[in-house]
């Protein structure tokens, strides 16, 4: 590839196999590509109000970002989402102009979906925490999705428990009505909170959103078109809306799955000698036995779990995101692809 940007011919994020870049030469592509040396170059017209010890804080278990890498990907990541959040402001006052109603800000909707341990929350929090250092944008909320998974108690009812983080196990309605009131405008939006060491909803606990100038929604599934049925568990008719429907910019993390299989084994070690040693964690039962035994347990999960999530509803769901933010076996940014406006 060469020196500038140009419309990528390798690489269908609709139908490119898992973990690697189509093949068909000539083939028509929605997407821009530029490779990580190119989008370096883009760094030098955005800022970058973080240090290294805001990096460390921000940076999810497993993760080796650094400054270094926030200094290539997010510099210009953030910089091109100003851009795409002047331009929604801007068509939003001249459609007010135009119709002779007063205008009516709402919240920037930035989604951020990709497989569990690929790194979505790490860049999820990067682009929350670096917008909030610009200007325009001084007021940013981040919300996960996880706090809208139904409570262990339903799934089990149901008998979804061993389906958690797909589709269906998610109070898809909660979720759908939350960004629909923040986009909407609305002044107090409560959204539910989960707990990673409960691994449960935490009953009574929200996070409160309160007209943010931009909503970053991370999870895995917020790239879901609206269900066709299939994921109905409560006898209603499904809603023609889907949450993809009010997101502005979605950003798809993407890895080879064997890189992310090994990063979600590595990250399972860690927690083991770590949280899972605290005595209200749900998994306690993992931070006492051995290695092999505890590994070989986590693998059987990857595969009948997060794997086929990943390939049966997250990994369909690429090609409907606004950028894909690829990564290689190192966690670093091989290159991104922009969908063409």
């Amino acid at each position: 590839m060469g020196k500038t940007g140009r419309v990528t011919d390798s690489f269908s994020p609709t139908d490119a196999a898992p973990g690697r870049s189509g093949t068909g030469q000539g083939e028509a592509s929605a997407y821009i590509e530029l490779c990580r040396d190119q989008w370096r170059q883009l760094a030098s017209t955005a800022p970058l109000p973080l240090t290294q010890a805001d990096v460390e804080k921000l940076r999810g278990l497993g993760d080796p970002i650094d400054l270094a890498e926030v200094d290539v990907v997010y510099r210009p990541l953030t910089a091109l989402l100003q851009e795409y959040i002047a331009t929604s402001r801007q068509r939003a006052r001249q459609i007010a102009g135009f119709l002779g109603v007063p205008e009516t800000p709402t919240p920037f909707v930035v989604a951020v979906a990709g497989s569990v341990a690929v790194g979505k929350s790490t860049t999820a929090r990067l682009i929350a925490h670096l917008l909030s250092r610009f200007e325009a944008t001084p007021h940013v909320a981040l919300v996960t999705t996880d706090g809208f998974l139904l409570p262990n108690a339903v799934l089990e009812e149901r008998g979804l428990t061993a389906r958690k983080g797909f589709p269906e196990s998610y109070d898809r309605r909660a979720l759908l009505g939350f960004v629909s009131a923040v986009k909407s405008g609305a002044p107090r939006v409560e959204a539910p909170v989960y707990s990673h060491s409960v691994y449960d909803v935490v009953p009574g606990e929200h996070v409160v959103v309160q007209r943010p100038d931009v909503l970053v929604l991370e999870g895995l599934n917020v790239l879901q078109p609206a269900p066709r049925g299939r994921w109905q568990t409560d006898g209603e008719p499904s809603s023609a809306l889907a949450v993809s429907d009010f997101i502005d910019f979605s950003i798809y993390v993407d890895a080879d799955p064997q890189d992310i299989r090994r990063w979600y084994l590595d990250r399972f070690l860690t927690l083991k000698r770590t949280a899972f040693r605290d005595p209200g964690s749900y998994f306690r039962r993992y931070a006492t036995i051995p290695d092999d035994i505890a590994v070989a347990a986590a693998k059987e999960v990857w595969e009948t779990v997060n794997l086929a999530n990943l390939r049966e509803n997250i990994e369909p769901t690429r090609g409907r995101a606004t950028l894909v933010l690829r990564k290689d076996a190192n966690h670093h940014m091989s290159h991104v692809l922009l969908r063409k406006s």
